[in-house]
């Protein structure tokens, strides 16, 4: 993965002087590489409030929308206590097995948040190649991926509980578990649930969908 990271000036400080900060070499954007293990995906801020029906609003957001983070163009600001940065992320490598961590919980001084937020997603035929910089698109020929597992959040997040959903790759079935309870599940019921952790395996050319879905 290529990380391009630029420092920002001050937000209080003038226009003139920001502008001649910009022109420092501190202030140039500069590019990583580097590996990762999983990659996370954030979710947009949550609303605060009801709407006019009194009735909680559950946002919902596709997949790509969250992918886009990767997408080499897409910018997003990072504080620390002293300063601030731009970053943005460009895949260069797609493994055999990618993990999504989508990014529900937030902690402060006092206690941790957790995002509703439903995130739509398709089981299958994820095309990643669009995340993949030009010079290397050519070297991957496989950039399709199946969603096998999706590990799902309830509740609230100091007492909430956790499900997984899985595939079996031999029936193309999937199937929920939960403590030592399994049970098959619908593929259209997964997307409805509050994904947390999702596996996916890229397809192969002469691997067949038997997801049905």
């Amino acid at each position: 993965m290529r990380i391009f990271t630029k420092k920002l000036p001050h937000p209080d400080l003038p226009a003139e002087e920001k502008a001649q900060l910009l022109l420092n070499a501190e202030y140039q954007e500069t590019m990583v590489e580097s590996t990762f293990m999983y990659l996370t995906l954030d979710l947009p801020t949550a609303p605060l409030y009801k709407d006019e029906k009194e009735q909680l609003i559950i946002p919902q957001v596709p997949l790509f929308s969250i992918l886009a983070k990767f997408n080499g163009a897409t910018e997003k600001e990072y504080k620390t206590y002293k300063e601030n940065f731009l970053k943005r992320f460009q895949l260069t490598k797609l493994p055999p097995y990618l993990i999504f961590c989508i990014k529900r919980f937030t902690k402060n001084n006092f206690f941790v948040e957790k995002n509703p937020t439903i995130v739509n997603f398709p089981i299958t035929n994820v095309d990643l190649r669009e995340y993949l910089s030009e010079e290397v698109q050519a070297a991957h020929q496989h950039t399709t991926y199946d969603l096998v597992a999706n590990i799902v959040h309830d509740g609230k997040p100091s007492e909430g509980s956790y499900r997984i959903h899985v595939l079996h790759h031999g029936t193309g079935k999937w199937y929920e578990l939960q403590d030592l309870q399994v049970t098959d599940i619908l593929p259209q019921m997964i997307t409805l649930s509050e994904a947390y952790i999702q596996i996916w395996k890229r397809r192969e050319e002469d691997e067949t969908n038997q997801q049905g879905a």
